[in-house]
């Protein structure tokens, strides 16, 4: 965005204050110093020092030790006194030493009130409901991409996966254009830990809902062969047997003797070695490809999405423009039907009582708060501190406490009532708006939201993370037009056009309502930026809670 002109200009040009009560506002433009901003509601502002786009500054004068407010809520405490127009930020604004009461364990300012803002959802009826085109599998899921995966059991079978996947080009699947791709799901994991530990049995999890996952049509487990994780324990402890994908069911089908009784799983050790593994796992692809092609796109309810809300590289506009737009698309999704899921739990730290207050029962908002503290504990015992959250990228962007943050990544599941919590990668079963217990790192999150089930992934950003995450198509939506317009290679959707001066800003509904067409667009077909370029392998991270042996 453009700098400010020098000597005076009116507020709403400017500068945008997000709620009545905050004593801070956002700076549209860079403000330089020695500006005066003129106000209806304040005494004219005296810029002191220069203000980048999207930082904050007071719009009143802010004791040491008051509060400061941002969406009318707690985000840190003044650590001296600020003037009007100075800038607020890393030099002026702490957490404090008081983050939690002793007796309730909750954030200063908040109140959980269990399900006290819970609203039924006015559902759209089933005959009026939105369709896209997608992959309907046996299990009853549906899938809006159709791969083939090639899974390691661990990272000694890594380069081997990696390997049979390549052999698979686009010339070489030219032949076969009802399937998406050959993907290899790599990871550096699988030993070196307990067997029936939580680290064996998260990975497992993981695995298994890769197989499993409605975007894929047909896998192949690969392991090493005396690894801790077992190929054949995650089929039996998965029963990936009775659960196995769609195409691969067919291929071991007695319908098709030719390829009847295929198994699902090799080891390097058993079939002698790399080489041969790769040659044995190219031919079964070869064989799995004709009947996963066989998979036509069908005419599916919307209320078949289960998409994934990811944020990452946020900036302060994240959460004034790209998050808020996300959530009012997710509530037009739940209003279909549908279900949306928020994750990263160190990053709705301190605005999880926005999520308890919009429980469907109390036990739903109990077992989020349980998490939340969990985490308290988990930190402490690394020596490491939630509130210190923020990432280089984000203070340069404007955000200074993970309070702050967390408000604002919040403002991506919308409004609709939370009506399940989650564990990594379990399964997710709940309709509507739920979340899932993972770290704030997007590529593990984002592994765990996968391997649960959703089959579209929406990604906000204001820095310009580059995201992608194969098999599940990742929109990305930019919070700012620079932004946007410079990395438009990698953005797919521009949120920051709702606070555009120069035309008039786009009302934020109607942008909602366009990223939420982009949404049923991608389900059924059109391929996001990421896609494009061939992104989302490496993005696979299974969590690693650190118990190697």
């Amino acid at each position: 965005m453009p700098f400010a002109p020098g000597g005076s200009v009116q507020f709403d040009a400017v500068a945008i204050l997000l709620h009545p009560d905050d004593n801070i506002a956002i700076a549209k433009t860079t403000l330089q110093p020695e500006t005066i901003v003129e106000t209806q509601n304040f005494a004219s502002l005296h810029v002191s020092t220069l203000i980048p786009s999207g930082h904050k500054f007071a719009v009143k004068a802010i004791k040491t030790g008051e509060i400061v407010r941002r969406y009318g809520q707690f985000i840190g405490y003044a650590t001296r006194d600020i003037q009007p127009g100075e800038q607020v930020h890393l030099q002026n604004l702490g957490m404090g030493v008081e983050l939690r009461d002793a007796n309730t364990l909750q954030a200063v300012g908040q109140d959980y009130a269990f399900c006290a803002d819970y609203k039924p959802v006015d559902y759209v009826p089933e005959h009026e409901r939105r369709t896209f085109m997608g992959y309907a599998r046996p299990s009853g899921k549906v899938g809006t991409r159709n791969y083939i995966a090639i899974i390691s059991s661990v990272n000694c079978s890594a380069h081997t996966v990696r390997q049979i996947a390549k052999h698979f080009t686009p010339d070489t699947l030219a032949a076969y254009p009802n399937v998406d791709g050959v993907i290899a799901v790599a990871h550096g994991m699988g030993c070196a830990t307990r067997v029936g530990s939580d680290d064996y049995a998260l990975l497992q999890r993981v695995l298994a809902g890769m197989a499993t996952h409605p975007n894929v049509g047909a896998y192949l487990l690969v392991g090493l062969g005396c690894e801790t994780n077992q190929v054949s324990e995650i089929v039996e402890h998965h029963a990936l047997d009775a659960k196995s994908a769609p195409g691969l069911k067919r291929v071991r089908g007695a319908h098709t003797p030719a390829v009847a009784n295929m198994p699902i799983t090799m080891t390097l050790q058993d079939l002698g070695g790399i080489r041969k593994t790769i040659q044995a796992g190219i031919a079964m692809i070869e064989q799995m490809l004709p009947i996963v092609n066989e998979i036509p796109r069908t005419l599916q309810l919307v209320s078949e999405l289960t998409v994934a809300l990811q944020c990452g590289g946020s900036d302060g506009w994240s959460g004034v423009t790209a998050n808020p737009v996300l959530g009012m698309a997710c509530d037009m999704l739940v209003r279909q039907g549908g279900s949306v899921n928020l994750a990263e739990t160190p990053e709705i730290y301190g605005a999880e009582h926005m999520l308890t207050r919009r429980a469907v029962s109390r036990e739903v908002g109990e077992k989020l708060i349980e998490r939340i503290h969990w985490w308290e504990r988990h930190a402490a015992m690394h020596g490491v501190e939630i509130n210190n959250n923020p990432s280089a990228g984000n203070k340069v962007g404007g955000l200074t406490t993970i309070y702050e943050k967390s408000l604002g990544a919040a403002a991506k599941a919308g409004t609709t009532p939370l009506t399940g919590v989650y564990g990594y990668a379990e399964p997710i079963t709940e309709r509507g708006f739920t979340f899932m217990d993972t770290p704030g790192y997007d590529p593990v999150a984002a592994t765990g939201q996968v391997a649960g089930g959703c089959n579209l992934l929406v990604f906000t950003t204001g820095r310009g993370s580059c995201f992608g995450f194969k098999p599940t198509p990742s929109i990305k939506v930019a919070s700012n037009t620079p932004m946007y317009t410079r990395m438009v290679e990698d953005m797919d959707f521009n949120a920051g056009k709702v606070i555009d001066d120069a035309p008039a800003g786009v009302p934020m509904a109607d942008a909602a309502r366009e990223l939420f067409e982009m949404m049923i667009a991608t389900a059924s077909g059109q391929h996001t930026k990421s896609e494009a370029q061939g992104v989302g392998e490496e993005e696979f991270q299974p969590w690693n809670l650190g118990g190697l042996l």
